[in-house]
C-alpha cells in the first residue's frame, strides 16, 4: 500500500536536500501564537496556502503597476507582478538548496499592502501624512507598502485575528525593500527578485504601450543582460545563483547589478515619468486623497471592521480601508462620494 508524503517525511527530505544555510520549515522561529501540525504540509507551505487564500491576494488583481487604467488585457497588474517575483524567487532558491516553500510564500505575501493606482496611491497617502502631522501626532513620515503588507497578515485578515504567520515569512515581507536585509537568504532572495521581475516586465508593458521599444533602450545594460525578456531575466537569475552559491549573502556580480540598477534609472527617466504612464496620475492621486480625507472626516461611513481604536486608531483605520481598495473600488467610492447621481457613468 502507497504511504502519503506527510509532513515529517517533508521535513526529513529537507535535512537531507538542502543547504546548511537553508532555512528549515521544522526550524521555524514559530508563529505569534500556538497553531498545531499539519498532517501533510510543512509551516511554510501552510503561510503560502494562508496567502493565497486571503482577501488581500485576491485584491491584487484589480491594482495596477505602472499604467493606470490601461486598455488591453495583457499590463500587468499587482497580482501578476507577485505571480512573477515568485516564479524568478523559486529558479534561484532552487539551485542555491535554499527553501522554495520560504521564499514561495515571502514573495506572495510581499506586495499585500500597495495602495490603489501603484505607487500613485502611495505618494498621495505620504502627501496626506505630511498634511496633517500637527493634528494628529505619531502620524509616520509616509507611507510604506511593506509595512503595511505586514499589517494585512499580522492584523487585518481573518476579522482582525491576522494571518498568524511564522516569522520567517513576516521578516521576509518586512525587509523585500528598503536598507535592512531580510533575516534569511530567502528573504533576500525574494528583495532582488522583486526588482529583477518589475524592471523586465515594465519594459514589456513599455514596448506595449508604444512608449518605447527594444531598439530604444540603452546598449550598455542591454548588452551585459540580453536583448530580449526571457534573456534578460536568465542571465539576472543564473548570475545571482553563481554569485551566491558561497556568498554570506544573496548578490549579484558587480557588472550584472550595475547593469540592472542602470536600466532601472532608464526606465525611471524613460518610461516612469513618461507622459503615457503620468497621463492618469494626478486623477488617481487627487481620488486617494479625496478619499482619505473624507474618511477622516467621517469615520462613522468606515466599514465596521475598520472601526477606530480611539481618537489615535483613527488614521491607521481611514489608511488600512484607502490603502485595501482595489483601483475600481477607488473610484467608485469616489464617484458615489463626490459626484453628482446624474452625472454617473
Amino acid at each position: 500500500m502507497t504511504e502519503p508524503f506527510t509532513r515529517e517525511a517533508i521535513e526529513a527530505e529537507e535535512k537531507q536536500r538542502l543547504s546548511p544555510r537553508a532555512a528549515l520549515s521544522s526550524a521555524t522561529r514559530g508563529r505569534e501564537r500556538p497553531a498545531s501540525l499539519d498532517a501533510f504540509r510543512t509551516e511554510f507551505q501552510r503561510d503560502r496556502d494562508r496567502i493565497i487564500h486571503c482577501k488581500a491576494f485576491r485584491r491584487l488583481s484589480h491594482k495596477t503597476q505602472v499604467f493606470l487604467a490601461p486598455e488591453g488585457d495583457h499590463y500587468r497588474t499587482r497580482l501578476t507582478h507577485t505571480l512573477e517575483v515568485s516564479q524568478i524567487a523559486r529558479s534561484i532558491a532552487r539551485p542555491l538548496r535554499l527553501n522554495e516553500d520560504l521564499a514561495e510564500a515571502i514573495a506572495l505575501g510581499h506586495d499585500l499592502g500597495h495602495t490603489p493606482f501603484g505607487h500613485t496611491g502611495e505618494d498621495a497617502l505620504t502627501a496626506c501624512f505630511h498634511q496633517i502631522s500637527g493634528r494628529y501626532p505619531g502620524v509616520p513620515e509616509r507611507f510604506r507598502h511593506n509595512v503595511q503588507s505586514l499589517r494585512i497578515v499580522e492584523v487585518l485578515e481573518y476579522e482582525g485575528k491576522g494571518l498568524n504567520l511564522t516569522w520567517e515569512v513576516r521578516d521576509g515581507i518586512a525587509h523585500h525593500t528598503g536598507e535592512s536585509l531580510a533575516a534569511t537568504l530567502e528573504g533576500q532572495i525574494v528583495a532582488t527578485a522583486d526588482r529583477i521581475a518589475y524592471v523586465n516586465h515594465d519594459i514589456d508593458d513599455a514596448m506595449r504601450a508604444g512608449v518605447i521599444d527594444e531598439a530604444s533602450l540603452p546598449a550598455g545594460p542591454t548588452d551585459v543582460l540580453g536583448h530580449n525578456h526571457a534573456a534578460r531575466i536568465t542571465t539576472m537569475v543564473q548570475d545571482m545563483v553563481m554569485t551566491s552559491l558561497d556568498a554570506e549573502e544573496i548578490r549579484m556580480s558587480p557588472r550584472v547589478w550595475d547593469a540592472m540598477m542602470e536600466l532601472r534609472q532608464w526606465l525611471f527617466d524613460n518610461v516612469y515619468l513618461s507622459a503615457r504612464a503620468k497621463s492618469e496620475e494626478p486623477k488617481a492621486y487627487g481620488v486617494v486623497q479625496a478619499l482619505f480625507f473624507y474618511y477622516l472626516e467621517h469615520p462613522d461611513e468606515l466599514p465596521e471592521e475598520h472601526t477606530p481604536e480611539g481618537a489615535e486608531g483613527l488614521v491607521q483605520a481611514v489608511v488600512d480601508y484607502v490603502a485595501g481598495m482595489t483601483d475600481r473600488f477607488a473610484l467608485r467610492t469616489f464617484e458615489r462620494l463626490f459626484m453628482p447621481t446624474a452625472w454617473r457613468v
